[in-house]
């Protein structure tokens, strides 16, 4: 790349160089390598040039330089290409005659024909960068035709590439309408480029989009072997993945020549492809030789998606063809309205002043192409023999021209148009700048007398306006003007002729990103039924499962395995959050079931019942007791001792319903302390009352009198405070260093969550129960002690039989406890707390009650005696 830089650097240097050696010959000077070419001029103060295609192809004779190299022939004149430069010529006519748009500067064009050569480009380029090829008078300037500020052209991307190198180096700018190569988006490789047309990136994301909205997932390319095709392919490798989720099914290179072979080897794996969407980013001579192989297979069933390239190809759109292009949908360049125009392009008329071998010569050869004229002298090579002089006075006519005149259809022109307004607008900017405030070197300004090329760029590069048909034009960092393009319909009319429509537009605006709109109602589709076709690799999964992709095969072709618990499908399966869990078909992440003990599920709805009831049994009991408080039998058993403990199986019922109902703060740090005060004071109770037992047994005997002192009613209370303080100073610590706490665990169930309370430190909650159990042992133990006292004393035995109840319980509910999962642990805790409080109260105060209610003979004072007496006989 370097060394062809450095060829055109030179080349440009030669052109440029005027021959020192030649003023000793001649007054004048010359550019070397003098070179005639097809063109138009008008003067002006300022000149903007143009580069078209407006020959088909060119002849060049073999270079044996032995003589001056023969001048290049063009042939097959290109009525399309004519007028994009007719179109420049208006642009800049009706530029002229804006009042507001460059007044006081009259704008000029030189305009020069490629002959679709790039090296004939190249050289247009070249001389239109240097000024005119004309004589100029040697004095102290080489004076002329003003320098070209700016360039509209190529309608080719590789001959823009060309031809941008080189003038990138000197900073002319070139505003091309055709040239769509990504590649030249390269501000480093091309610095002075800007485009009215759209690049092919933003074509490609353009064709993605449409795949997009009819869920085509796989598709063919085939693409032409050009800067054209190459850089399209890796554009849609890149892109169609990450923004369709597709993938191509296979990406061929259409060759230039008909090659049989090659062609027949594309079109069978067109044909054995599962893909029906074929994307074509080639060119129509591509397509053409494609087609006639596409015939001679058969090959229908297939949507074609179609470049700007051939989207508008009338030579494709035969009859013949329909049955398998019918429904192409196609990219095309953005269509717009050029008032005037039309008015514009039937006042031309030749100039038989100028020579048709050189100078402005194209109208002449438009001329005898329209009319199949000629002018005389002949000019050798432009036309075949025969045929009628031409006059100059001939009337185009529809019937003539119809297809130079048609002005329904403007695409490429609308984007010539853009590119002419784009300079004058760049160049209105430069020329009202204000002096000391200008944006070169010391604040200056650009002055009409000593523009430079570069200084232009800068201005170009900020122009913003808008067209009379609406469209905005600006250009981005890379020279990328905002992008838009229509959507294109091939339709297949009932009486065979075919209709090309406009059924949608894709634009990216600098707001709101790339915008798709298609009007679906008016797309003619080529299949039966007249819908949609579907392309894909493989279905999507249904419900409940994740794709797994084939091994060796695109991303779009996998295989569907079912997704776990938890977990929804996906391009992979998707873990739901840690509070969701994936509903029965797996497409959708739900909250999770919250468990806990409720007091409206039965479980809950018995030990709520039943914690009542043994609350309700004790404050009968309590009632009795204070009734029947003189009694013998209340007196004889500890009445305050009984008072306190009745009290106290009351708060052991109650605190257990703090165990239902969902977890919250308060209830999680109030339960166990609830919990654990309540049976400490009740155990004290019953030890202290074992004690006074044991205590008022010796007492009876001979010198155990001072044995009482130890054990009267204030001891017995304090003891009972001493003890139960013991328990509260525990709770409390536990309480200030590691409280429990509401917490969902998910590690029971994992479609539930389990609302628990989270004791905290397990070593607190340990001490607790341990303390507890420690004072039920010393109870059992003294009680058992006492169990063969005196009939009078034979409350002993039913302390010792609910201790052993009690001990029993708590002993088969730390193994239960630890094995019960979620809600069932706080049930097993519940039914422990129950189950112990009603063997205390049924054991302790069962048989007293029994006594009072239904055997109150048995309720005196001579009836204990009775017994005692009995039993010591």
């Amino acid at each position: 790349m370097r060394s062809s830089l450095n060829s055109y650097y030179c080349i440009l240097n030669l052109l440029l160089y005027c021959s020192s050696s030649s003023s000793l010959y001649s007054s004048s000077c010359h550019l070397q390598g003098q070179f005639h070419l097809n063109e138009l001029h008008k003067t002006g103060d300022v000149v903007l040039g143009g580069l078209f295609q407006v020959h088909f192809f060119s002849d060049y004779s073999d270079l044996s330089f032995t003589s001056e190299p023969p001048q290049p022939i063009c042939h097959g004149f290109d009525i399309t290409g004519f007028r994009l430069a007719q179109t420049m010529a208006f642009a800049v006519d009706e530029i002229n005659r804006n009042p507001n748009l460059l007044p006081n500067v009259t704008l000029g064009y030189s305009i020069r024909d490629n002959c679709i050569e790039v090296k004939i480009a190249l050289r247009a380029a070249l001389s239109l960068a240097n000024g005119q090829e004309k004589n100029v008078k040697l004095e102290r300037t080489c004076e002329g035709t003003p320098l070209v500020l700016g360039i509209v052209g190529d309608s080719s991307s590789t001959h823009t590439i060309t031809i941008s190198r080189i003038l990138g180096l000197y900073r002319v700018p070139l505003v091309s309408y055709f040239a769509t190569c990504s590649c030249l988006s390269d501000t480093q490789m091309f610095p002075s480029f800007f485009r009215t047309i759209p690049s092919d990136s933003f074509q490609v994301r353009a064709m993605i989009q449409i795949l997009k909205h009819f869920g085509w997932t796989w598709a063919g390319l085939l693409i032409s072997d050009d800067d054209y095709g190459v850089h399209a392919a890796r554009s849609f490798q890149s892109d169609l993945g990450p923004i369709a989720g597709g993938c191509l099914a296979y990406t061929e290179i259409l060759p230039w020549t008909n090659d049989r072979t090659e062609l027949k080897r594309i079109v069978n794996v067109m044909r054995k492809s599962t893909a029906r969407v074929v994307i074509v980013f080639a060119h129509q001579a591509h397509m053409l030789n494609l087609m006639e192989e596409v015939i001679r297979q058969n090959v229908t069933g297939l949507q074609w998606m179609a470049s700007e390239a051939w989207t508008s190809a009338a030579v494709l759109q035969a009859p013949h063809l329909m049955p398998y292009l019918g429904g192409t949908l196609g990219i095309a360049i953005r269509r717009g309205e050029i008032p005037g125009l039309k008015n514009f392009l039937l006042k031309i008329r030749p100039d038989l002043k100028y020579n048709n071998s050189n100078g402005n010569n194209l109208v002449n050869q438009f001329w005898e192409h329209t009319f199949q004229c000629r002018f005389s002298p002949t000019p050798a090579g432009w036309i075949e023999d025969g045929g009628a002089l031409c006059t100059g006075q001939e009337v185009l006519e529809d019937e003539v021209a119809e297809e130079f005149l048609d002005v329904s259809d403007l695409r490429p022109e609308y984007n010539v148009y853009k590119a002419v307004y784009a300079l004058a607008h760049a160049l209105d900017d430069m020329l009202q700048c204000e002096p000391g405030r200008g944006p070169f070197s010391g604040d200056t300004c650009a002055h009409l007398q000593r523009l430079e090329p570069w200084q232009l760029l800068h201005y170009l590069q900020q122009v913003n306006f808008t067209t009379p048909f609406g469209d905005q034009v600006s250009f981005d960092e890379n020279g990328d003007a905002l992008p838009i393009y229509d959507i294109m319909n091939w339709s297949w009319l009932p009486d065979g002729r075919t209709k090309v429509q406009n059924v949608g537009e894709v634009k990216r605006s600098s707001l709101k990103g790339e915008e798709l709109t298609l009007d679906e109602d008016k797309i003619f589709w080529n299949f039966d039924p007249k819908k949609p076709p579907r392309s894909v690799c493989s279905d999507s999964c249904p419900p409940g499962t994740r794709m797994a992709r084939k091994k060796g095969q695109p991303d779009c072709c996998f295989d569907c395995v079912p997704c776990s618990g938890g977990k929804i499908n996906s391009m992979e399966c998707i873990s739901c959050p840690e509070d969701f869990w994936s509903n029965i078909q797996n497409d959708h992440c739900v909250p999770k079931k919250t468990e806990f003990l409720s007091y409206h599920e039965p479980l809950g709805i018995c030990l709520t019942v039943t914690s009542v009831l043994g609350s309700f049994i004790c404050m009968s009991v309590f009632i009795i007791f204070v009734h029947y408080r003189s009694t013998p039998i209340v007196r004889a058993n500890n009445s305050e001792l009984s008072f306190q403990l009745l009290m106290s199986l009351k708060l052991c019922f109650l605190c257990s319903l703090l165990f239902i109902g969902p977890p919250r703060l308060w209830t999680c740090q109030l339960r166990h302390a609830a919990f654990g005060i309540s049976f400490v004071l009740c155990i004290s109770c019953i030890l202290v009352k074992t004690m006074v037992v044991l205590a008022v047994f010796r007492a009876s005997k001979p010198g155990g009198e001072a044995s009482m002192k130890w054990f009267g009613a204030a001891q017995q209370r304090g003891t009972v405070l001493v003890l139960t303080s013991v328990q509260a100073a525990i709770c409390t610590v536990w309480l200030v260093s590691a409280s429990p706490a509401p917490h969902k665990n998910t590690q029971y169930h994992s479609d539930k969550i389990v609302y628990e309370c989270a004791i905290g430190s397990t070593v607190g909650f340990g001490i607790l129960l341990g303390y507890i159990g420690l004072l039920a042992i010393l109870s059992f133990v003294l009680a058992f002690l006492a169990r063969n006292l005196p009939d009078s004393f034979n409350e002993a035995k039913f302390i010792t039989f609910s201790m052993l109840i009690f001990c029993a319980v708590w002993v088969a509910f730390i193994p239960a406890y630890i094995n019960s999962p979620g809600k069932y642990a706080d049930a097993v805790e519940v039914f422990a707390i129950l189950a112990s409080s009603f063997g205390l109260l049924v054991a302790l105060f069962g048989p007293k009650c029994y006594i009072i209610l239904l055997r109150p003979e048995r309720n005196t004072k001579k009836a204990i005696m009775g017994r005692n007496n009995h039993s010591n006989n």
